[in-house]
């Protein structure tokens, strides 16, 4: 696999944001459609047969992919429209299709034999065996791995597995295991790994308050914002609680994965492609991380031992991060 191209693999919710990443440097978009058969399901976002079929166009007129993520878990009495999401993504000649069921992974592996598949991250599978096993079962060409494990511990997956890593690089972090986020299910009645939203936007309330502006998910205060203070979505992993008289982020604080650094070590061990979180930002968040990413990964990919993360590079993603402030998340444990 090291003689495989580096993929940079970027988030779209609009044409407008795929076209984006196709223009600033993207060599694989991923998108999904505009129901819960994908983990971004808010309104607005995602893409109909038209749109995609005209994404899809549009990127491979320009040597670019696109993948379909179904990433969500079907519920009992709805696993035909996952089905017939199957059906439409590859009717579309998407280039991949990026799915967590393992149901759903035996459906698209028996009715398109020919379909390349991808392990969705919400999949949260860690060890090289159970790649082999949804490689061996399913034949997934690729998997993406949790924002859980350490630069080690993917190193050791990557020499030992059949398919090819995908990791992310930029974006979001959620303390939860991958897309079963038991705090956003317990206050709003839907859990995102089936309703594809985590702090759905039926259940988010903006008050301004005598204290300052408040956010609350389905009645739940999440947090107080001061005047001037800038204000996040709200998801309660990233709120404010009041604990022992004291009030601070109790689980997580607002920050963004940032893996610039890690680039050429990434490259070293065989990653096959990084990921960027966002499909429900901005196009103009999709060109300065895509850009950014594009410039980093050229760089490296041109002279690995003498590169730098350039300080305009951390400047541009720094003002696009959560809390304006960025982390290496769990691929940095020195105490592992």
């Amino acid at each position: 696999m090291s003689d495989l191209p580096f993929e940079l693999v970027c988030p779209a919710g609009s044409l407008s944001a795929l076209k984006t990443a196709v223009d600033n440097g993207a060599d694989c978009v991923y998108v999904g459609f505009r129901d819960d058969t994908n983990a971004r399901n808010f309104a607005g976002l995602n893409f109909d047969e038209q749109s995609l079929r005209q994404g899809i166009d549009y990127a491979h007129q320009r040597g670019k992919k696109v993948f379909v993520a179904l990433n969500t878990y079907p519920q009992a009495q709805g696993m035909n429209r996952w089905q017939a999401a199957v059906n439409r993504a590859v009717a579309a000649e998407v280039d991949a299709l990026i799915i967590a069921d393992i149901g759903l992974l035996d459906y698209a592996r028996q009715q398109h034999p020919d379909q390349r598949l991808h392990l969705s991250v919400q999949g949260s599978a860690t060890t090289h065996e159970a790649l082999a096993f949804y490689h061996r079962q399913f034949g997934i060409t690729r998997a993406v791995l949790p924002r859980v494990l350490s630069a080690g511990q993917i190193a050791a997956v990557v020499r030992q597995t059949p398919v090819e890593i995908e990791v992310f690089g930029f974006g979001s972090l959620c303390v939860m295991v991958e897309g079963r986020c038991l705090l956003s299910s317990y206050a709003t009645g839907d859990s995102p790994n089936n309703h594809g939203a985590c702090s759905p936007a039926h259940a988010v309330r903006w008050d301004q308050g005598q204290q300052g502006l408040e956010t609350r998910l389905n009645g739940v205060l999440i947090d107080r914002f001061r005047e001037g203070e800038s204000a996040c979505y709200p998801t309660i992993c990233k709120g404010r609680f009041q604990v022992n008289n004291d009030t601070y982020y109790a689980m997580e604080e607002p920050t963004s994965l940032n893996t610039l650094e890690l680039l050429p070590q990434l490259m070293a061990m065989g990653v096959r492609a990084i990921k960027i979180e966002g499909r429900q930002r901005s196009p103009a968040y999709i060109a300065t991380v895509t850009r950014t990413w594009r410039q980093a990964i050229d760089l490296a990919l041109h002279d690995r031992e003498h590169y730098l993360v350039r300080s305009s590079w951390t400047e541009d993603l720094d003002r696009l991060c959560e809390g304006s402030q960025h982390t290496l998340g769990a691929y940095h444990r020195p105490w592992k």
